[in-house]
């Protein structure tokens, strides 16, 4: 069976084109072996299932290795400390009687007593007796365990999710006296501390995470669950014993270019693989669903199309941009669970429109919840000079559409002005980007040309994205330059058809000012290999010239419109 790009579920290696993920196992298996208690947050379908798959591969010679889904337990074995603490014992018995190991008698035998417990679902089997029985299964184990537990964030009741944290971390700190697992990696998009954000109930004790504070205290011989706590062991500890982890997982350049090389062995396109690699990147940022969307569409959707007949003209630049089209164009369990966010939490969505939109530099504020919520969820990252932006271009243009497609916006005069004449700015299957700002000056003057300073500089930018839009829609493709966007100048670059456009907006500050934004749009397109580009400056002297003219710099011609 020949391979293919995988989205759904974890990839394997035998079946599926993937990266290789060789140097980030062995980082992983570095804090296994030094004993490390972690959590692996990211973002949905962030390449955490397929990880974790390779990763108790790797990890299967020298431990035994448990893993478990939370997703794959019904909500009603999260109802009772009971259920719970039964269904728990069941998978876990079930994924160490799959693994290859022989177990020594004395396992065998706790086993068999589990499996009567499990069998006669004991109501008095709780948090403590399983830990109990964990104890015993690490005692007897020839191999040190490892515990992993993907879609962590699954748990649909938190107290007891809680109470076996907290029973796991005290465990963990008396290790040295009693056998415990030798790693726990736990995993999901909510970190461990911002599972209250997650449930909808917030009591008190639930605020504080029992992967970080002190719930080890022991009354008569057993550990007492978190909640039984007295007040100062909930109160958050000196240290946290969950390691840090910093493992890249999203995909450079080098990986994916890997991933091409083998597809390229395979079909034989003739592709340029760091090219292609590259460009892949510039859209997505590596982020591992993005590429494997963008790959599976370009091998299975694009070639063979009217357009791209063979693979060797899908894997081309046209192929890339046609695929990151399609992309933007579709319904996606990504695109959808990033949207619900937004609907969840309206600060969210406040924050991510007034940076695509006013240009505003935002800190980055560790203490922040809306941004903390905005990483968490994969929105945003970390721009070097420590200010937030989006995570890639996939995601901002997505944001953008969003935003712009409201009812709201599309009852617009502006949007309806470039719907009803949208035909008129293609001539001959070629976009005339000339003719779009002129009429873009004409309506916005028309409709918009008494409002003040302030107007133009919140909203100007907006409005013209909104006319854009409907004109492009469905044949080309914008994203915003992150490098350039700021309050006073963002770039949009335009891909339509093979033609690239590049349009500086820019808020007017002065005759200086504005020789100085005309030498750096020369400069950027140079960067693009482009003898035109146009700018469109946001004037607010009262005695301004609103038109569209052209001027010559150098070899260069710039279509400037003033509104």
């Amino acid at each position: 069976m020949s391979k293919f790009f995988n989205v759904s579920a974890g990839c394997q290696p035998d079946i599926h084109y993937m990266v290789d993920l060789t140097e980030r196992l062995k980082k992983i298996k570095v804090m296994v072996d030094a004993g490390q208690y972690f959590t692996i947050n990211r973002a949905r379908q962030y390449g955490k299932t397929t990880l974790l798959q390779a990763l108790g591969e790797f990890l299967k010679n020298d431990y035994v290795v448990v893993s478990l889904d939370f997703q794959m337990m019904s909500h009603a074995k999260f109802q009772t400390e009971n259920t719970f603490a039964l269904a728990f014992a069941d998978a876990f018995v079930l994924e160490l009687e799959d693994s290859d190991e022989i177990f020594p008698k004395e396992l065998e035998q706790v086993l068999e007593e589990l499996r009567i417990v499990i069998e006669e679902k004991r109501e008095n089997f709780e948090l403590p007796e399983l830990f109990e029985n964990l104890i015993k299964i690490c005692r007897f184990s020839s191999k040190n365990i490892v515990l992993i537990i993907d879609e962590v964030d699954s748990a649909t009741n938190n107290q007891v999710f809680l109470d076996f944290l907290a029973q796991l971390r005290g465990y963990y700190i008396r290790r040295r006296k009693t056998p415990t697992f030798q790693s726990v990696i736990l995993a999901g998009v909510y970190d461990v501390k911002n599972l209250k954000r997650k449930f909808v109930a917030d009591d008190e004790h639930k605020v504080n995470s029992p992967w970080n504070t002190r719930a080890g205290n022991e009354e008569n011989g057993r550990l007492r669950t978190f909640d039984d706590c007295p007040r100062d062991y909930r109160e958050p500890a000196p240290y946290s014993i969950a390691a840090d982890f910093l493992v890249d997982m999203s995909f450079s350049v080098k990986d994916i270019a890997g991933m091409l090389s083998e597809y390229e062995n395979d079909y034989k396109t003739g592709m340029d693989l760091v090219g292609i690699a590259g460009l892949i990147y510039d859209y997505t940022s590596g982020y591992p669903f993005l590429v494997s969307r963008i790959c599976k569409l370009m091998d299975e959707r694009i070639a063979g199309s009217e357009a791209f007949p063979s693979k060797k003209a899908a894997w081309t630049r046209a192929g890339v941009l046609k695929a990151v089209q399609m992309l933007l164009n579709e319904k996606n369990t990504l695109f959808e669970s990033l949207t619900g966010k937004l609907n969840e939490y309206p600060e969210l969505k406040r924050m991510l429109s007034s940076l695509l939109f006013q240009g505003k530099s935002i800190i980055y504020n560790p203490d922040d919840e809306t941004m903390d919520m905005a990483f968490m969820f994969g929105f945003v990252k970390l721009a070097e000079d420590g200010t937030v932006v989006v995570a890639n271009r996939i995601f901002e243009t997505r944001l953008y559409n969003l935003f712009l497609t409201t009812a709201e916006a599309q009852e617009s005069d502006i949007y309806r002005d470039a719907t009803q004449n949208r035909n008129q700015f293609i001539q001959n299957g070629r976009l005339n980007m000339t003719l779009v700002l002129e009429k873009f000056v004409a309506h916005f003057d028309e409709l918009y040309g008494d409002r003040g300073a302030e107007f133009l500089e919140e909203d100007g930018r907006r409005y013209f994205l909104l006319y854009l839009r409907p004109i492009i829609n469905g044949v080309g493709n914008y994203y915003i330059e992150a490098r350039t966007r700021n309050m006073e100048r963002t770039d949009v670059i335009v891909d339509y058809l093979g033609q690239q456009f590049v349009i500086e907006l820019k808020i007017w500050r002065g005759n200086e000012y504005h020789t100085r934004g005309e030498a750096q749009l020369s400069a950027y397109l140079d960067y693009y290999h482009l003898k035109k580009g146009y700018m469109l400056s946001f004037n607010f002297n009262k005695k301004k010239q609103i038109g569209v003219k052209e001027l010559h710099l150098g070899d260069k011609i710039l279509v400037e419109a003033v509104v």
